[in-house]
């Protein structure tokens, strides 16, 4: 497999899933530079990474050296209008609201600061990579890297790529999760890629059944973890991702393939309308300290 030569990496997106990568990055020696909307938010992040490190070291499971040198190799921007922060990076990994207007309006800047060559890489879960890749003016060096969360802890990371991305994206892109430790798989530009598309209707077959009194929420994550031997039940699942997230999952995916199994139920549509999202918000199907 290619050697990559990226030192310096660019996330944008300071919260779970930005700040996640960012310490899988740090931890594997990359120079990260961690950008969001206003220094609130990029301290919060890099606070929450300092935490984590911190947490993992008093636990024994890595040293405290390897902490501190992570927590060491961070910086953050607030600055989220010219993105100066990022002109020198190697590669940027993008982890902002799941929306494609958003995404694409990001690109489009990146694609207009970055240096010529910086890889430029999404961590959208669901929404098309070529609406990405276009709106960025240089198709050929975008490329979908999906992290799972918590991100430093599930390794998986589905690599998107789409008409236009070259091998030598790939194969940087192949060589970036290798050294960040994490483990690759390979799926085509299609809304939910591989995890998603088998996950999203699994989830909402279980609130159908919760919403039609089958069972219980407790019940019904207990018949999952122990019967199907899932480490998380369903419902546990869908907190943990946030609801608010989820929705936009299924829209994009029920707005491509047109199936009645991506179709959002009506449940999860009135948790997200009263504010009950899942783990970050302390209820959602479940409630949470």
């Amino acid at each position: 497999m290619a050697r990559t030569d990226i030192s310096r990496l660019g996330i944008v997106g300071s919260g779970l899933m930005g700040s996640g990568i960012a310490q899988v990055a740090a931890f594997s020696g990359f120079q990260v530079t961690l950008v969001d909307v206003d220094d609130e938010r990029v301290q919060a992040g890099l606070g929450s990474i300092k935490r984590r490190l911190q947490r993992e070291a008093e636990r024994g499971r890595i040293s405290t050296a390897d902490a501190d040198a992570a927590i060491a190799r961070l910086s953050g921007s607030g600055d989220m209008e010219t993105l100066s922060a990022l002109e020198s990076v190697d590669a940027v990994i993008e982890a902002v609201v799941e929306d494609v207007g958003v995404k694409a309006g990001l690109f489009r800047r990146l694609g207009q600061v970055c240096r010529p060559g910086a890889l430029l890489a999404s961590n959208t879960s669901s929404l098309p990579l070529s609406d990405l890749a276009a709106a960025s003016g240089r198709p050929e060096r975008v490329i979908g890297l999906h992290f799972f969360n918590p991100p430093w802890a599930l390794k998986l990371v589905e690599i998107v790529s789409t008409a236009s991305t070259t091998d030598d994206t790939l194969s940087e892109a192949l060589a970036l999760c290798e050294k960040m430790g994490r483990v690759p798989v390979q799926v085509k530009d299609t809304p939910g890629f591989i995890a998603n598309r088998l996950l999203v209707p699994f989830i909402f077959d279980a609130i159908d059944l919760l919403d039609s009194g089958v069972a219980t929420a407790e019940d019904i994550d207990m018949a999952c973890k122990v019967g199907l031997n899932h480490t998380m039940g369903p419902l546990a699942t869908a907190d943990l991702i946030g609801l608010d997230t989820l929705r936009l999952i299924a829209e994009s995916m029920f707005e491509e393939y047109g199936e009645a199994r991506f179709k959002a139920p009506t449940l999860l549509r009135r948790l997200v309308s009263l504010g009950h999202l899942g783990r970050k918000t302390g209820r959602g199907f479940f409630k949470y300290d």
